[in-house]
Formats: structure tokens, C-alpha cells, sequence
């Protein structure tokens, strides 16, 4: 315990204190949104119809915007990105308040949810990829990459915990429309902050005077002593112009470098882990609201998540011998045999412990994923494929509680519960059948005196 806590001192010391509380800020809107949505709009327009159009179109925008996000930051970088991202973000939020409270009709609310769902600003994903960024460039070994993504599936969460729990209360404090003004303000002031942070010029595109799309991994952060690279030159050196004012050099275009096939199954499995998300939701709401007890199914999802945030934290004892690959076929292995259990539950009593104990495993497969995939994507793509990643989520979610939710009014919980363990087992035949690269060989990394950022 004593290493794991050193360990996560050194990720806290790659980006300062601030950093993962700005972002830790700025991923609750992510968190708020879609309940605070379908709450709002429910109880606005009185149709539940209407209110999980608005949330599935929020969702269908967060799913398609998200790895074009991710793209943007990984061509032009973050700070830009993300700060005109939070703003229209900001202010689409806060139209859907707006609209929602005037009682606009189905269609435009449903169009200000999916443009509000297309530009969250992925704060997430790109947090993840700006501290193996700083991993990197302290010339970290692969121990403290893993227990930085770690940190940061912890941090994911916490949040998808203390997001829902703040739009309840506001709902039962004041009104459903008080939380998604909470969530507007705070993608304007923490996403502005997180775009602004001084660690965010370590990712730009730019610093190295590379196309980002022909930049190797080696070259994907700015030289450490501030020199600029050289630029290679073909043929010996180009003829000074007639006018005599120096030659711009020509803008190499960039290319798409290709994705590993590995990657593909990956970026499934988390879809599947999705989809095991919104079929939990269903089924755990339609049980307790057959044992009359409806409140309870916050508290019993709360429970869930606090679980899986504590087992992310703890992967940072897993030996390092145990490969990642490894990891995802034990967090398989583990989804597959605690989500069984669920077919069987019929009170609340043994609701808690089973729900809480399968917990343990949404954590490590979600965080072994996101390892896998800064392994193996070029690292010019690395944003877009963490953003792919939380989509895929979001998607296959949004998609469970659509088709579980129906399967768990007409056949009760257990059906909504049978699709997360189709799920897990869909995810076990991904991990056995999945064969990830090595890691690709990269180039010396020279040793970074202080991150950016760090001691603030």
C-alpha cells in the first residue's frame, strides 16, 4: 500500500495538484447532462416519450462528436479545441433550459440535445492522453502509465457517481433545471481552465514544427530544452527566393496513419461494457420499483460505482509482470462470473452485495482498455481513440437502456440483468479471441527536467 501511494504521488507531481481537479470539475457536466435532461424535459413537457428522445439524442451526439473532438485536438491541439468546445457546449446546455422551460416542442429540443451532446468537450479522454503525454516526457516506465490511467478511471468514476447524485438533489431541492445550470457554469469556468492550464502546450500539434499526422510517437512533444528540430531537407538546400526574404518551407499534408486491428475489438468490448452499464440501470430500476422501492435504485448504482472506483485504484498493486492483455481477459473473466448472479436476485438484500461485488470488475476492464490503446494507436491519433473510446461507452449505454429497458417492463428485471451477462460473455469471446502488438518501438526519449505545470 505504502508503493502504490508513492506511485500515485508521482502521477499527482507530473501535472500539479490542479490539474485533476479542474478536470475532475469538468467531466461532471458529462455526468449531469443526461439524467438532468431526461428529468427536465419530463417534467416540463409531462411526456416521458418526448424526455428520452432529448436523452437518446444527446447521447447519439456524445457518441458521433466525441472521436471528431478527439481528432480536432490530436490535428490542432487542445487548448483551442477544448475552449471553444466548452463555450458552445455551455451555451447549448443552457438553451435546452431555456427551451425546455418555455415548452418547446419535441424536435427543437431534441436538436438542441444533440447538438448539446456533440460538443462535450471530452474532457475525460483528454485528460487521460495530456498525463501519458507528461508520463512520457518525465520518461516514465510503463508502471506509472498504468497507474496514471488508473488515476484517471477513478476520476471517471467518482464523477458518473456525484454527477446523477447532484441533479437528484437538485431535483428534490428545487427544480431539475438548477442542475443543468450547474452544469453549464462549470463547463464554462472548469473546461476554460482546463483548456487554459499550462500543461496543455505539451500536445500541440504544432510545438515540434511536424505535421501531426507524419510526427512519430518519440516526436509527439516539444523539445524539453526549448530548441527547435531541425527540418529535414531532401535535396541540399533550397535557392533563396528573388526578392530575398526567406522561404516558407512547404506544409507537408498530413497523412492518417493506420489503426491497429487490435484496436477495433477493443473499442467493441467497450461498447459491450456500455452496454452492461445501461442494462444494470434498467434492470435495477424495474426491481425497485416492483419491491415499491424506487429511491432506492440511485443508492444501489451509487454503490456500484463507488466499488469500481475503489478496485481502479487499487490496480496500481497489480504486479507489472501481469500484462495488460492478461488484465483484460481476467476482467472478462470476472464481469462474465459476478454479472450471473443478477439473474438471480429478487430483493433488495441481495440486490447491494451483488451489485456492489460486480463492481469490482468494471474498473479494471475499462482501465485496462484505455492502457491497451496508448499502447498500441500512433500517438499522433491518441486523443481521438481515448474520446472513441468514452463514446463507445456512452453509445452502447444509451442503446442498453433502450432495448432493456423495454425487455425489463415486459419480462421483468431478469431479462434488462440477462443482457448485461450476454454482454460480459460477448466481452470474453473479444479478450480470448483479441491478439494486441507488442508495443511499437519508439525512439529514446530525451529526460525532462520538470513537467509542465508541475508544483502548482
Amino acid at each position: 500500500m505504502i508503493a502504490a501511494t508513492a506511485t500515485y504521488r508521482r502521477v499527482m507531481a507530473l501535472s500539479g495538484p490542479m490539474l485533476p481537479v479542474i478536470s475532475f470539475l469538468g467531466r461532471l457536466p458529462t455526468a449531469m447532462c443526461q439524467l438532468g435532461s431526461l428529468l427536465l424535459v419530463a417534467q416540463t413537457s409531462g411526456s416521458l416519450a418526448t424526455a428520452g428522445l432529448v436523452g437518446g439524442a444527446l447521447a447519439a451526439g456524445q457518441t458521433v462528436g466525441g472521436p471528431l473532438l478527439g481528432r480536432l485536438a490530436d490535428r490542432h491541439g487542445q487548448r483551442t479545441v477544448v475552449l471553444a468546445a466548452c463555450w458552445f457546449d455551455a451555451f447549448a446546455v443552457a438553451a435546452l433550459v431555456a427551451a425546455a422551460l418555455a415548452r418547446a416542442g419535441t424536435l427543437p429540443l431534441a436538436l438542441i440535445g444533440l447538438l448539446a451532446g456533440a460538443a462535450v468537450p471530452q474532457i475525460g479522454p483528454l485528460a487521460r492522453t495530456r498525463l501519458v503525454a507528461l508520463a512520457h516526457r518525465a520518461g516514465a516506465d510503463d508502471r506509472l502509465i498504468n497507474t496514471a490511467l488508473s488515476f484517471e478511471g477513478t476520476l471517471d468514476e467518482t464523477s458518473f457517481v456525484l454527477g446523477p447524485a447532484l441533479v437528484g438533489l437538485s431535483a428534490t431541492v428545487a427544480h431539475p433545471a438548477v442542475a443543468l445550470a450547474l452544469a453549464a457554469l462549470l463547463l464554462a469556468v472548469c473546461g476554460s481552465a482546463f483548456a487554459l492550464h499550462p500543461t496543455a502546450t505539451v500536445l500541440h500539434p504544432r510545438a515540434a514544427g511536424l505535421s501531426p499526422g507524419l510526427r512519430p510517437r518519440a516526436e509527439a512533444l516539444p523539445p524539453t530544452d526549448g530548441a527547435p528540430r531541425p527540418t529535414p531537407i531532401a535535396d541540399g538546400p533550397p535557392a533563396p527566393p528573388p526578392d530575398g526574404r526567406r522561404a516558407r518551407p512547404p506544409r507537408a499534408r498530413p497523412a492518417r496513419t493506420p489503426m491497429p486491428r487490435a484496436v477495433h475489438g477493443m473499442r467493441a468490448s467497450m461498447a459491450l461494457q456500455g452496454v452492461i452499464f445501461g442494462a444494470c440501470q434498467s434492470g435495477i430500476t424495474a426491481l425497485t420499483e416492483r419491491l415499491h422501492q424506487p429511491a432506492q435504485a440511485g443508492l444501489v448504482y451509487a454503490a456500484m460505482g463507488v466499488m469500481s472506483a475503489v478496485a481502479g485504484l487499487s490496480l496500481a498493486l497489480v504486479p507489472a509482470r501481469i500484462t495488460l492483455p492478461t488484465r483484460w481477459r481476467a476482467a472478462a473473466v470476472a464481469l462474465v462470473v459476478l454479472s450471473v448472479p443478477l439473474l438471480f436476485v429478487r430483493s433488495l438484500g441481495a440486490l447491494y452485495p451483488v451489485v456492489v461485488v460486480l463492481g469490482v470488475a468494471f474498473a479494471p476492464h475499462l482501465i485496462t482498455l484505455f492502457g491497451l490503446t496508448e499502447r498500441l494507436v500512433p500517438a499522433a491519433r491518441l486523443a481521438e481513440s481515448m474520446a472513441f473510446l468514452t463514446s463507445a461507452v456512452v453509445g452502447g449505454q444509451a442503446l442498453a437502456l433502450a432495448a432493456a429497458g423495454r425487455l425489463a417492463e415486459a419480462h421483468g428485471p431478469s431479462a434488462a440483468f440477462a443482457v448485461a451477462v450476454g454482454a460480459a460473455v460477448l466481452i470474453l469471446c473479444l479478450a480470448l479471441g483479441s491478439t494486441p502488438a507488442r508495443r511499437r518501438p519508439a525512439a529514446p526519449t530525451p529526460a525532462a527536467a520538470t513537467p509542465a505545470g508541475s508544483g502548482r
